[in-house]
């Protein structure tokens, strides 16, 4: 039996062992590297790097204690997965008890989910965010200690994502896509309090605790609902700000293209739409490290968005004003910061142009005279 107290001990131990991981082990392949590239470092790609560093010990145990950290952290002794399995009875009647109550919800459980969504066991999350009662609670346990970097934390993280975006507009119709248990909506209908924010998600256990913490701050400018991304259900022009965090990495190229056209279609003339998610990469080293950090964190499609010619395909789909810039997720903590293992955090932002509507509607028109004639 998992108590808390040894739950608490063990994820503290593994959040130990990854601090060394990022830092000091990370830094010492990286200097390894670096002393065997030479001057030709600058014009290496990734193949490169791999032919140096792929088959030295220190990269296997890199590599290895990388991935078995993070299986602990799940599946392990004292993983998050075995504890709340074995918490259930006491956890689980609360967020039930929201789900029947709670005006802020609205779940479809006979909502489809996609293929690529289920097929693969996210950041090695046993059978994924959506396929258990608790995998909400695990996945929001978890999402604690994924930054274990200089006191960094993901409220810091949404909080500076958000207030970037103040910045930049004052949004009064937002739609949070993949929203998760709410973490990257909070901040924004805590800031905006005249705004209308959605949030919407797959995964339903995920929903149910996004709606409860939102309850417990008595927030009443937001909704949560269980829908896909690639096919929202909202009106056209319905939203001044779509916004994801972290969804971009985790869809394939073709629901991808998919989800930038629904937002155009939800985005009224003139409306932005701003992503955070992992795209910067400045150099060959920390492509080949962000390349296998996909592979082993069971994230595939991490690689494909990071190859991606998102202006192309932001410009193709009606956007202007097109910027994808590095993001710092903490105070020191930004692209310069070569010595620590780092997520290339990037801001994505495009502006919906005022002539895409009109542009939409004279091709649809051609379409029916030339199908009329």
């Amino acid at each position: 039996m998992i108590t808390p107290r040894s739950l608490e001990a063990g994820q503290r131990f593994l959040l130990a062992a990854k601090k060394w991981w990022t830092a000091d082990l990370y830094e010492h392949l990286r200097k390894q590297y670096l002393a065997q590239a030479g001057a030709k470092a600058d014009r290496h790609n990734v193949a490169d790097v791999a032919a140096i560093l792929e088959d030295t010990t220190e990269y296997r145990y890199f590599a290895w204690l990388e991935r078995h950290l993070q299986r602990m952290k799940y599946s392990g002794a004292y993983g998050l997965a075995r504890y709340y399995d074995q918490a259930r009875d006491s956890v689980l009647p609360p967020l039930a008890e929201v789900e029947r109550k709670s005006a802020l919800l609205d779940l479809q459980p006979d909502l489809p989910l996609p293929r690529y969504y289920t097929g693969v066991d996210i950041h090695q999350h046993p059978g994924g965010v959506w396929s258990d009662d608790v995998a909400g609670l695990v996945y929001e346990h978890g999402a604690r200690t994924t930054t274990p970097m200089l006191g960094t934390s993901h409220a810091d993280l949404h909080t500076r994502f958000t207030e970037l975006v103040g910045k930049r507009m004052t949004p009064k119709k937002i739609l949070d896509l993949g929203c998760g248990f709410g973490k990257s909506t909070q901040p924004f209908y805590a800031a905006f309090p005249e705004a209308q924010v959605e949030g919407i998600d797959l995964s339903g256990p995920c929903l149910r605790l996004a709606a409860r913490a939102a309850e417990s701050v008595g927030a009443k400018n937001i909704r949560f609902r269980q829908r896909d991304a690639v096919n929202t259900g909202y009106s056209p022009g319905s939203f001044d700000l779509v916004t994801s965090t972290m969804l971009l990495h985790e869809t394939p190229p073709a629901p991808l293209e998919t989800i930038i056209e629904e937002a155009a279609r939800v985005l009224e003339p003139g409306g932005r739409m701003i992503h955070l998610d992992f795209h910067h990469l400045p150099d060959a080293f920390r492509r080949f490290m962000f390349y296998g950090h996909g592979r082993r964190n069971n994230e595939p499609y991490m690689q494909p968005l990071a190859e991606v010619d998102l202006h192309k395909v932001l410009k193709r789909h009606g956007f202007e004003d097109v910027t994808i810039e590095p993001f710092s997720e903490a105070e020191g903590l930004g692209v310069h910061r070569e010595d620590v293992w780092r997520l290339p955090w990037t801001v994505i932002s495009a502006r919906k142009s005022s002539r895409a509507d009109s542009r939409t509607k004279r091709t649809k028109r051609a379409k029916s005279r030339s199908a009329r004639s």
